[in-house]
């Protein structure tokens, strides 16, 4: 496969995961938004929390004087100054598509091409915030629909697999924003660990991340930090941690590196890292300080995307 193909099967997979995963941190915010400031004694912070999980705070400012509800949404979902809102994601995502069209299948166009054309029924309108709701959920409708498009309909070939390591990297990155975010932002000075808010701030995140069920499935007990960090770090059986994310890695880069006859450092590091996370654990992680642990991780995961790019792509 041409580099150039195969650095656009990637970032079309990354832009589809980022614009779902925008629009899982504004309907967050809008949740935590809608409890009773005496939740946390009168502060809220949902809206500065939601740009910082997006990693956007500091091209936000350039262009906002104001953080609250309007400019956020405004911003993460439909400025095209914002090259990570959802609307640029969507934009840049078909035009990597349409440069790879032939190594789609028909079925994965058409899921991104069509939500390119509805997305201009979106410009310009002020939308309700029961319009805004179902914008949202319409996003993560395409991005279940890209992926499932892919996973039923593409050949397990080396494009495939790009496709797959953009979704790990992505999703893995995605899935540590929101933990640091809410370790180290949204939970208000004032307010105990443990307490009311507390609760439903991690219950908001479970939710955030399609893993409520999941919790209770798993742990069969109330809503614990450790034990949601556990699941979305180390619990391999969750489709969002950590630990799942690099195994797809992992297999996908070692399918790679045997169709190339090659090994390289984007084997070696993604290994190294699975490895480190099969031998982790939790109380381990929270006694030497979870927000270290995740930074690290998020340091890492990008010299792994770095090590994919000079490997392989353009």
């Amino acid at each position: 496969m041409l580099s150039r193909t195969a650095d656009n099967l990637y970032w079309l997979s990354r832009y589809v995961e980022r614009a779902e995963f925008v629009a899982r941190i504004l309907d967050a915010a809008h949740r935590l938004a809608s409890l009773p400031t005496s939740y946390g004694g009168g502060e809220t912070n949902e809206w500065a929390s939601a740009l910082a999980s997006a990693g956007d705070t500091d091209a936000f400012k350039a262009h906002y004087d104001t953080v609250n509800s309007h400019t956020v949404c405004d911003f993460l979902a439909f400025s095209p100054k914002n090259p990570s809102s959802i609307r640029t994601c969507i934009e840049t995502a078909r035009e990597n598509a349409r440069s790879v069209r032939t190594a789609l299948t028909t079925e994965m166009w058409d899921a991104i091409n069509g939500a390119w054309l509805e997305l201009r029924s979106y410009e310009g309108r002020d939308l309700t915030r029961d319009e805004f709701s179902r914008f949202l959920d319409w996003v993560k409708g395409i991005s279940l629909t890209f992926d499932g498009s892919a996973y039923r309909t593409m050949l397990r070939n080396d494009a495939y697999w790009f496709t797959r390591l953009g979704t790990a990297i992505e999703r893995a990155d995605n899935t540590a924003r929101i933990l640091d975010v809410k370790y180290q932002i949204l939970l208000p000075a004032s307010e105990k660990v443990g307490g009311s808010l507390d609760y439903f701030q991690w219950t908001t995140i479970l939710r955030e991340v399609s893993a409520f069920n999941a919790y209770h499935w798993v742990y069969r007990e109330s809503i614990k930090p450790l034990l949601v960090a556990d699941l979305l770090i180390l619990n391999r059986q969750m489709p969002r941690s950590f630990a799942n994310c690099y195994g797809m890695l992992v297999e996908h880069l070692d399918l790679i590196a045997d169709a190339y006859g090659r090994r390289g450092p984007s084997q070696r590091l993604a290994s190294n890292m699975l490895a480190r996370l099969e031998g982790e654990d939790i109380d381990r992680i929270f006694a030497a300080g979870l927000h270290e642990f995740v930074t690290a991780f998020i340091g890492e995961n990008n010299r792994v995307g770095q090590a994919i790019a000079d490997q392989y792509l353009v």
